[in-house]
């Protein structure tokens, strides 16, 4: 049986809802509430997919991963039917991992969410280009920072944000993802200097460009929707979520903190080009808005010029002098008024 392409595309994003989008590698906490993930338009608020006490890492009968000090550590998700956003990558020690602020102040990484994937069939444009399903594996690496100790328990934040098409809707971008993975740092080279966030762009849409293609916000927390949880509604699949978060037009653009803003797509996104016709247009910031010019001076008005005394009429008795002073002139028109 054929299904209409809307319908197929519906059906696939409500096949992976329970799984958009979760960390693969290294393995995450895996929380069995959210299967697997944390999304908080569903009611999970992070900061790890699981808090540090449902976590199996404490467990003595499960393996633990070990990672070096320097060493490039792959991380891993997959794209799951979604396009756009961007992942953060941040580390802290395991005993703080349930403290947004600890994460918040050791970001190590941000790079786009559909980096070295992209969707399954690239001349599929229903909900424009590039935009199309696909579960493809994405992945990025990331540098284990030299100033942690030997032996120290750590976990490793991913966060997905800013991803769109909610729904077969191509306006409508998604709510905040969280996953966490625990290890163990010990050996390789010390440094005490701690790490920079960087930021790595080019996405499937823009591969030769650092941006990433976004909906919504380019700022983590933008869409967390706060303290609000759905009130789920039986039969109703889309009552389990707040999602979407926000709508508006496809973006490109950098994270929040590496640029000064971001534009809209180009036209030749738009219009259905390939990908390399896309990334050719590099992301140009929003231009300062010009100083506005002084308002000159309004230039004070000149005083009116004194009114002549009017010569006193001779009496009759003084006609001698009638002729030689004779009638006074009417003042010009360019006097009237004052």
């Amino acid at each position: 049986m054929h299904l209409p392409g809307t319908l197929v595309a519906v059906s696939a994003l409500a096949a992976s809802c329970v799984g958009h989008s979760m960390l693969s590698t290294p393995a995450p906490r895996g929380n069995i509430e959210w299967w697997g993930t944390c999304a908080a338009g569903a009611g999970c608020k992070g900061p790890c997919d699981a808090p540090k006490s449902n976590s199996t890492f404490t467990s003595i009968y499960v393996p633990k991963t070990y990672v070096k000090r320097g060493q490039e550590l792959e991380v891993g998700w997959n794209r799951l039917n979604h396009p756009g956003g961007f992942v953060r990558l941040a580390l802290v020690p395991f005993d703080q991992s349930d403290d947004w602020a600890a994460f918040n102040d050791n970001i190590l990484k941000y790079t786009c969410y559909e980096t070295n994937c992209g969707p399954k069939d690239t001349s599929d444009k229903q909900f424009g280009l590039l935009n199309g399903s696909g579960d493809a594996p994405c992945s990025t690496k990331v540098t284990v920072p030299k100033n942690i100790p030997d032996n120290t328990a750590v976990t490793l934040q991913w966060i997905w944000y800013g991803g769109g098409v909610y729904y077969a809707q191509p306006e409508a971008s998604f709510g905040e993802y969280y996953g966490c993975s625990d290890m163990i740092v010990s050996g390789g080279p010390s440094l005490d200097e701690k790490p920079k966030a960087e930021f790595q762009g080019g996405d499937v849409s823009y591969p030769n460009s650092n941006v990433c293609k976004y909906w919504g916000s380019n700022k983590v927390g933008d869409c967390n929707f706060g303290d609000r949880k759905p009130n789920p509604i039986e039969g109703d699949l889309l009552s389990q979520s707040l999602e979407p978060c926000m709508r508006g037009p496809q973006l490109k653009g950098a994270p929040y903190g590496f640029d000064s803003g971001s534009t809209p797509p180009d036209s030749s996104s738009d219009s259905g080009s390939n990908s390399s016709d896309a990334a050719s247009d590099d992301y140009q910031a929003s231009p300062e808005v010009p100083e506005v010019p002084e308002v000159p001076e309004v230039p004070e008005v000149p005083e009116a010029p004194e009114v002549p005394e009017v010569p006193e009429v001779p009496s009759d008795n003084d006609s001698e002098t009638t002729d030689s002073v004779g009638t006074p002139e009417e003042p010009s028109k360019c006097n009237k008024g004052f």
